[in-house]
């Protein structure tokens, strides 16, 4: 992407609506305004709340948020020329249900209160293989433990990825520290009984992913 379009695209996410851009210092130094308020000043309902970690282009929150309109969604990642085009589709398309916030993922107990969420969606994430990059990996215990505080203690957390890398040490992680898998598949569109809003929604990426016949691997699991 051109740094003309990326400027564009700045531009134009800072007169969206869904779109909410706290600097650093705002999360981190001082209380963020919608901590803890995000029904109530963002959707305007009392509906469940979906984080998107990591969401991309978006396309993934915006497809969710169609079809459970009685969920409010709230879509994130620091890049913001990429979800630029899932918030204006959002827009475009009259979809109230969904937003956007530009952060990293590490902040995201400064920008949502304690038990303020009900479900977090993590899909296809970087598995980070080498091994000095496990503190990256989204899935990692210091990230659930940030999860673990912004979740309602109902809270479910779900993995979706191409990686079995992933899938596989997520899995580890989880059943080593006692926390419960819910449900886990490694290959979700060959197996009977996946659940629907797994397979029914598709990334760009992951139809080009299983046009190549790559496994879609899914773990839905409680940070205990």
């Amino acid at each position: 992407m051109g740094s003309k379009n990326k400027l564009k695209r700045f531009r134009e996410n800072e007169t969206f609506s869904n779109v909410f851009q706290p600097t650093r210092n705002e999360l981190v130094d001082s209380e963020f305004k919608l901590k803890g308020q995000w029904r109530k000043d963002v959707f305007k309902n009392n509906n469940p709340l979906v984080l998107e970690l990591g969401c991309g282009k978006g396309e993934y929150s915006v497809a969710l948020a169609q079809k459970y309109p009685n969920k409010n969604f709230v879509g994130i990642d620091i890049k913001g020329a990429r979800f630029w085009r899932g918030a204006k589709t959002a827009i475009e398309e009259n979809i109230p249900n969904v937003a956007f916030l530009r952060t990293q993922i590490e902040l995201i107990d400064h920008a949502f209160a304690e038990g303020e969420v009900d479900e977090i969606w993590i899909t296809f994430p970087d598995p980070q293989i080498k091994y000095k990059r496990t503190k990256h990996r989204m899935t990692n215990a210091e990230f659930l433990e940030r999860y673990k505080k912004v979740l309602n203690p109902d809270g479910v957390v779900n993995l979706k990825t191409d990686s079995e890398f992933m899938h596989g040490y997520t899995l580890g992680l989880l059943h080593g520290a006692g926390h419960e898998v819910l449900y886990a598949n490694h290959n979700v569109y060959k197996q009977e009984g996946s659940p629907e809003e797994v397979t029914a929604i598709q990334t760009f990426y992951e139809s080009q992913y299983l046009e190549q016949n790559k496994p879609i691997t899914y773990i839905r699991f409680k940070i205990k």
